[in-house]
């Protein structure tokens, strides 16, 4: 390698208005520096022919050689005035670690080895370890003390959430993201997942094992449950996003902070609360299919995740449908808004209407059932035919057509009721021609002949929905913020 005179610095345009003290090995000339001060790519780019500037990599000594007094805990800017801001690193990786000290070396070393070959933007590593009691805390110390882009964080009580919690809410990224210790998901993935957040396009980015053009390698039993699992997210919470389990996240560091006190789980729910939040407050979610290995040494317990994870829906499902969350107060613009209160395709319409049905139909025959014991069928199925008719009026408004709020809720139910009446006169007349025709007639036939007059009723109450109580007035074609916003990726 050729020698060169000492290390020089230089002052470039700061991020804030403020100037970099940029230090550079020059070779017999002054580079040109680029606009975007933290570009390696472009500073080499704009370097042209000189004696040997470019002849070697090593011939800049670092590239960028950013003045700092803490380096693993971020970038200090100096203004014109001496003053100094700390400035943290563009990305935050968080590695959530419980009793993992036979991999966390490896893994962690590897993850540093792959961000400085290959990894654009500043960078820091956190390891949260979470009330391990084995040698994990000591090697994560270790870990610091000997890296400096690492760092280490302790907790005294266990759960995902509750590390990610922690270290995302303190974080001075610009972006925070996480992943799994075991680096299932293939390293190439990272800079697509965290590229569209710095550069302002999107707020959150998942990685998606569930994509057509993922790769992923795993057992039979993992990949049911988890399209079994996103499928109830879909039919229940109404999202969009294709995997909510992956660990293999990303969120903009401004946009976590507005979300976080909201999101109550600390454990493995954990990122499914935060993307439904984020979706229904009309944030973007970028989505990259990843390249993913299942981890055979893994030791989550699945049935008790599970377990945890359908409670989690149903809490979430019942904060959604009682306006506990303030999903207006997190919505930052009319855009935002556009995107939760959005009506869903009609596919998608059908079939949450129909999940609404069953559910629907089901407690109709019950209660019908229970009271056709004690009274004659005309007021048992008059009675079960309003109760139900309420509660699936409430669901379908909220579930099926995306009406949220207690904006016009008693006026949509009075509408419904007017369809329940049709849907009573319906099922009424058929219970008469059926007496008529046949007046010996057995339950069974009774009930057939309910069924077969309920879907009838069923598909005229979906068409008087949205054609009426639920119509989605016309309005004005949407500025290109609006149209991109409505887009998820």
């Amino acid at each position: 390698m050729r020698g060169g005179p000492p290390l020089g610095t230089a002052s470039v345009p700061g991020q804030d208005g403020g100037t970099l003290q940029v230090g550079c090995e020059l070779a017999g000339r002054k580079p040109r520096l680029p606009r975007d001060p933290f570009s390696i790519r472009a500073l080499t780019t704009n370097a042209q022919a000189g004696p040997s500037w470019l002849a070697e990599r090593a011939a800049i000594l670092p590239v960028m050689k950013i003045q700092s007094e803490q380096p693993h805990l971020g970038l200090h800017t100096h203004t014109g005035d001496r003053s100094t801001r700390p400035v943290g690193p563009d990305v935050e990786i968080v590695i959530p670690v419980f009793q993992e000290e036979a991999t966390l070396v490896a893994n962690v070393t590897r993850l540093q080895t792959y961000l400085v070959a290959s990894f654009p933007f500043s960078f820091r590593v956190t390891i949260a370890d979470n009330a391990s009691t084995d040698r994990t805390w000591e090697i994560a110390q270790h870990l610091e003390a000997t890296i400096p882009e690492v760092r280490a964080v302790h907790l005294v009580a266990k759960g995902r959430g509750r590390a990610l919690q922690q270290v995302w809410s303190g974080s001075d990224a610009t972006v925070v993201a996480y992943m799994d210790v075991d680096l299932s998901t293939d390293l190439a993935a990272l800079l697509p997942l965290v590229a569209p957040l710095i550069s302002g396009h999107s707020d959150v980015a998942i990685g998606s094992r569930l994509s057509r053009s993922s790769r992923v390698t795993r057992g039979t039993k993992r990949e049911v449950i988890s399209r079994c699992y996103n499928f109830i997210l879909r039919t229940t919470l109404s999202t969009r996003f294709s995997d909510a389990q992956c660990g293999f996240k990303a969120i903009r560091a401004d946009r976590a902070r507005e979300l976080l006190p909201f999101v109550e789980d600390t454990g493995w729910f954990f990122d499914t609360e935060l993307l439904v939040i984020a979706e229904r407050s009309g944030l973007r979610i970028h989505e990259v299919p990843v390249d993913w290995v299942d981890d055979r040494d893994s030791r989550v317990d699945i049935v008790s995740t599970a377990v945890a994870d359908l409670k989690g829906i149903a809490r979430l499902g019942r904060a959604l449908a009682t306006g506990r969350l303030p999903l207006a107060s997190l919505s930052s613009s009319r855009a935002a808004e556009a995107v939760v209160n959005s009506p869903p395709r009609l596919v998608a319409q059908l079939a949450r209407f129909a999940a609404v049905g069953v559910v629907s139909t089901v407690a109709y025959l019950l209660i019908f059932l229970v009271l056709r014991a004690i009274i004659p069928a005309l007021p048992a199925n008059a009675f079960a035919l309003l109760v139900t008719a309420l509660a699936n009026t409430a669901a379908n408004r909220r579930m099926t057509f995306g009406v949220r709020g207690r904006s016009h809720r008693l006026r949509h139910q009075a509408q419904g009721l007017f369809v329940f009446f049709v849907g009573l006169l319906t099922t009424s007349l058929s219970l008469v021609l059926l007496g008529a025709l046949e007046p010996a007639t057995s339950r069974t036939w009774e009930i057939a002949v309910l069924v077969s007059a309920n879907i009838t009723a069923t598909v005229l109450r979906f068409l008087l929905f949205r054609a009426w109580i639920f119509r989605q007035p016309s309005t004005p074609s949407a500025n290109p913020t609006q149209l991109a916003t409505r887009t998820t990726s």
